[in-house]
């Protein structure tokens, strides 16, 4: 008789999560507009780690050719204090990656928290958190974000943590979905049979398997956290105005598109490019996870 030691199925079982671990990477790559997003996403993350000696100019250097048209000089033109434009907008990748990516960092750990606590202890703690995520999830993400800049004032910091704040209500409804979901299952109320404490059932057993669908939402909301920043800026509520962003070369460039159309199209193309690219690892990677239907993915 062949049984099966508890070694033996330890063994296996890591040899089974090894046979499929990489099996995402395959399907990320079946994707051809993951690919092309997943490329992009790079190609701007080197240019903002870079851009000290990709860009061909100061970006807040002042030059004599004012509203000058792309030339071989200034390949995306320059604008009315003769700053080039080129160089501007690399600088400019810097504030949007890392405002995207800091944003939703800070987002996912306050509101992931609120939503494990909510739905794992439930009673009153679920009620107050949830009625306070409620009256969040009321108003649009980017008026939240805009009182909050208009509270705190402006700044990069500033900026990041208010729209880290608007975002946390959908942090919060995902993980606590997902807690509710998760905690009924046998393998928790085996865990809590045995004496588990609750800090470890959450962090063993339900945080790892709550994490895929926060890490898709995750995702998908830098492009959102890039569109506010630039919104901001664009509104003059974002960083300093000495910093070159996106949403700030945009606005500046309202009492010159008549004349300079290069000063909107580029940093609206550039502003494009991000979020399109972002999208589409976000949904590459949903459904990779498929974790909106809970069906057995088949490319």
């Amino acid at each position: 008789m062949n049984e099966s030691t508890p070694g033996a199925i330890a063994v296996e079982a890591l040899e089974d999560a090894r046979s499929t671990r990489p099996l995402w990477w395959s399907y990320l790559l079946r994707d051809k507009k993951a690919v092309v997003g997943l490329f992009v996403f790079v190609i701007l993350s080197l240019l903002a780690v870079s851009a000290a000696i990709v860009a061909p100019y100061d970006p807040n250097g002042m030059d004599f050719d004012m509203l000058e048209p792309p030339s071989l000089r200034h390949p995306l033109g320059t604008d009315d204090l003769g700053r080039d434009l080129l160089s501007r907008l690399i600088y400019g990748t810097q504030i949007s990656l890392f405002v995207g990516i800091s944003t939703v960092a800070i987002a996912l750990v306050i509101g992931g928290f609120l939503g494990l606590a909510a739905g794992y202890y439930g009673g009153w703690l679920d009620n107050i958190i949830m009625r306070y995520i409620d009256l969040q999830w009321a108003f649009p993400n980017f008026i939240i974000a805009v009182y909050l800049v208009a509270v705190f004032g402006a700044g990069l910091w500033n900026v990041i943590i208010a729209v880290s704040l608007a975002f946390v209500d959908d942090f919060a409804r995902i993980a606590r979905g997902m807690v509710l979901t998760i905690k009924e299952e046998q393998y928790v109320a085996a865990a809590r049979t045995n004496g588990a404490s609750d800090f470890r059932i959450i962090w063993r057993h339900i945080l790892p398997n709550a994490s895929a669908p926060l890490i898709v939402q995750g995702t998908v909301s830098i492009s959102y956290a890039i569109l506010a920043e630039a919104g901001l800026s664009f509104l003059g509520l974002g960083v300093e105005v000495d910093t070159p962003t996106w949403g700030l070369i945009l606005s500046e460039a309202r009492s010159f598109i008549s004349r300079a159309w290069w000063l909107g199209v580029f940093p609206g193309v550039a502003i494009m490019i991000t979020v399109l690219s972002v999208n589409f690892l976000g949904d590459a990677m949903r459904d990779i996870l498929d974790v909106r239907e809970g069906k057995e993915l088949s490319l």
